[in-house]
């Protein structure tokens, strides 16, 4: 429901940022009994909904799906020619709602909270001053859930050439002739499988030596070899010196750091976030406007006097993620509701209604390149950094009897490891066609430090690319 036009309004909690952490605080503090107004700059729904999960999963499901139909027999004769990009631009409207807001307007209505439109700023303690004007105060909590925005590096000409960020990739309204794409992360690596499936010329350069950097190696090796067969041309220890663009809309010229030009219509900077805190008066309450919020584990702002401001999602750097910034909602949503009743918080219960423990031991995450590739918490090197003393087991994913199935020629790769002194699981990942509906099970295992031994027990259905869990279990049992 809309807020009064009142110029003062006192609230439970007061939620700045209207994207799927601030949503789901929101709902939790009310259905705790807490009074609830969120206040929202751009479009209820926040960044998910327009500008990354739900358009950019809606480019890449038709490339994903031609892929695997191609991999069928008796099918793969039916499936030639190019995507209908006209066609797959539209879905990708339609689960963007045309970036309009009015069913999330309508779902917030539906849960009891309050909407405020505008830029809402701190002004000293538990006081949000909405477009200089409205004044809200919170009883009890005000939570940061403005996310983060695409960093553009400080490359000369690059500002001014008006790069594509993650927004323009995912809501471009035509194909590019000519793509380059700047960065191998997530987004780099989703954008890249896209439009040049949807017949764009891409190039993608990468400054580091390999893709998927957060992930184990092979994860990065075997999506590299995949793009580099549908004709995405890779290039691996390559900055960018200069960009220029000469007029609006006209061709950009990326040089490279070893002098090679390279001329396209667009190029996309993919290469790290910022928060959005720039603008949210933390200087009225002693933090530095722009830095992200160091947050406990139940995502209360640590340096803040009095314990009531919370941070949510990208915010706190914890782990940007939508599905995880919505966990920390959940959480966050507990927290505040217990303290504001006087309930004991379970601060020291790592797994407990009070403690977002998963943001650090239980990651889950799918890139949806063509192979997918799907991870859930520690890699390998990360174990042992921790000073785990672990043991790795892979198994080839194509050697699976589901796998076969599944595609003509599956290729794929899937690793867990394990923590010897313990016998649980720190981490999977799987590399391959459908693996992101395999990830699942690996989250369960990993968060419920599920022993060995009972894993054993958990049997997979046949034949499905799941018994890959059987194969990896036996090479570990010896």
């Amino acid at each position: 429901m809309a807020a009064s036009e009142t110029t003062e309004a006192e609230y439970d909690v007061v939620v700045l940022g209207a994207g799927p952490p601030g949503e789901n605080l929101a709902d939790r503090v009310h259905a705790g009994g807490l009074s609830a107004v969120i206040v929202e700059s751009e479009l209820v729904g926040g960044e998910c909904s327009y500008w990354a999960c739900m358009p950019s999963k809606a480019l890449l499901r038709p490339v994903t799906a031609r892929s695997e139909a191609r991999r069928v027999a008796g099918l793969k004769d039916a499936v030639t020619g190019p995507l209908d990009a006209p066609a797959v631009l539209a879905h990708r409207d339609d689960f963007a709602s045309h970036w309009k807001d009015d069913g999330q307007v309508r779902w917030l209505e539906s849960v009891g909270v309050d909407l405020v439109r505008g830029v809402g700023r701190l002004d000293g303690p538990r006081r949000v001053v909405v477009d200089g004007g409205r004044v809200l105060t919170a009883r009890h909590a005000v939570a940061v859930c403005t996310g983060s925005r695409a960093v553009i590096p400080g490359i000369p000409g690059l500002a001014e050439a008006k790069p594509w960020t993650s927004r323009e990739a995912t809501s471009a309204q035509a194909v590019p002739g000519r793509l380059v794409v700047v960065g191998g992360g997530v987004v780099g690596v989703e954008m890249a499988t896209a439009w040049r499936a949807l017949g764009a010329s891409v190039t993608l350069l990468v400054r580091g030596e390999g893709l998927l950097p957060r992930m184990e190696p092979f994860a990065g090796l075997l999506v590299a070899e995949s793009l580099a067969e549908a004709g995405v041309l890779l290039r691996t220890g390559t900055e960018v010196r200069e960009v220029r663009r000469e007029a609006p809309g006209g061709p950009v010229t990326v040089i490279l750091d070893s002098g090679e030009e390279i001329v396209a219509d667009e190029i996309l900077i993919a290469t790290g976030r910022a928060p959005r805190t720039d603008d949210l008066g933390l200087e009225t309450i002693g933090l530095e406007p722009g830095s992200w919020l160091d947050v406990d584990d139940s995502c209360r702002v640590r340096s803040v006097a009095g314990d009531w401001l919370y941070g949510v999602g990208d915010v706190n750097h914890r782990a940007l993620l939508t599905h995880q910034g919505k966990y920390q909602a959940r959480i966050a949503g507990a927290a505040i509701t217990a303290r504001a009743r006087q309930v004991p918080v379970l601060e020291s219960d790592r797994w407990g209604a009070h403690a977002a423990t998963a943001d650090t031991e239980a990651v889950p995450q799918v890139v949806f390149s063509d192979p997918e590739a799907a991870s859930v918490g520690r890699t390998a090197a990360e174990a042992e950094r921790a000073g785990h003393r672990i043991r790795v087991i892979d198994h080839d994913l194509g050697a699976v009897a589901g796998s076969a199935l599944y595609a003509d020629g599956y290729r794929g790769r899937a690793r867990m490891v394990v923590d010897l002194d313990r016998e649980v699981l720190l981490g999977a990942t799987f590399v391959g066609l459908g693996v992101g509906e395999l990830l699942h099970s690996a989250t369960v295992a990993v968060a419920g430090e599920v022993p060995i031994e009972r894993l054993w027990h958990a049997v997979p259905s046949y034949p499905t690319i799941s018994e890959v869990w059987l194969r990896l279990l036996e090479a570990y049992r010896g």
